[in-house]
């Protein structure tokens, strides 16, 4: 195929995206080659701001929050959020749909991309171990809850498992969601009453 250097090099960048591969890679250099160079202007601003965003010091949530608690994000500064009840999630968007339901009060904990082998990465490791140790420092030294709010696939069941042997004794119970979310199916895109009865009903 032939191509243009400055569109073969966007191709090339866009593709290193998580989830585009090569062939959406080229439509979107094609789109933005031809929205001009107003709509390019405009995005590249916006994705060059992204580097002023944080990373939240407890749950390491993206965010920027500019209150005077500002190493943390909005939720984390919200003393009306129960402290005592932690929902770990694998993707930031899981967060956002488990907050669209309403039903969670609690905080999170965001650990980032899963193996699919149930191996630990080094910053999924290094999320953890800075949790275990913030639980095990506290005034009560273990939280009433940890719910293991992973997608309901093979790999989300596997790596619950292994998570619940590695955060046990740190809370009064650790819970999963329940089955509210069909098996194999994936938080970020269930409906917000199906997440609601999946964190009602969880086990």
């Amino acid at each position: 195929m032939i191509l243009s250097k400055k569109i073969k090099e966007a191709v090339d960048r866009l593709a290193s995206l998580p989830g585009i591969g090569p062939r959406q890679a080229i439509r979107l250099a094609f789109f933005l080659s031809r929205s001009g160079r107003e709509f390019s202007g405009h995005l590249s601003e916006a994705i060059r701001s992204l580097g002023e965003t944080k990373v939240c010091e407890s749950c390491f949530f993206i965010h920027e929050n500019n209150s005077s608690s500002e190493n943390f994000c909005e939720i984390c500064s919200d003393t009306s959020r129960l402290g005592n009840i932690i929902a770990l999630v694998e993707k930031e968007t899981d967060l956002l749909s488990l907050e669209k339901t309403g039903k969670f009060k609690g905080r999170y904990l965001v650990l980032g991309d899963l193996k699919k082998n149930g191996v630990l990465g080094n910053e999924e490791r290094r999320r953890i171990e800075i949790f275990k140790n913030r639980v095990k420092n506290s005034s009560s030294g273990k939280l009433e809850e940890i719910i293991l709010a992973l997608s309901p696939t093979s790999f989300g069941d596997f790596n619950a498992s292994m998570l619940e042997k590695e955060l046990s004794g740190l809370a009064k119970k650790i819970t999963r969601l329940g089955r509210g979310i069909p098996t194999g199916g994936e938080i970020e895109f269930a409906d917000e009453e199906t997440l609601s009865h999946a964190l009602e009903n969880r086990s």
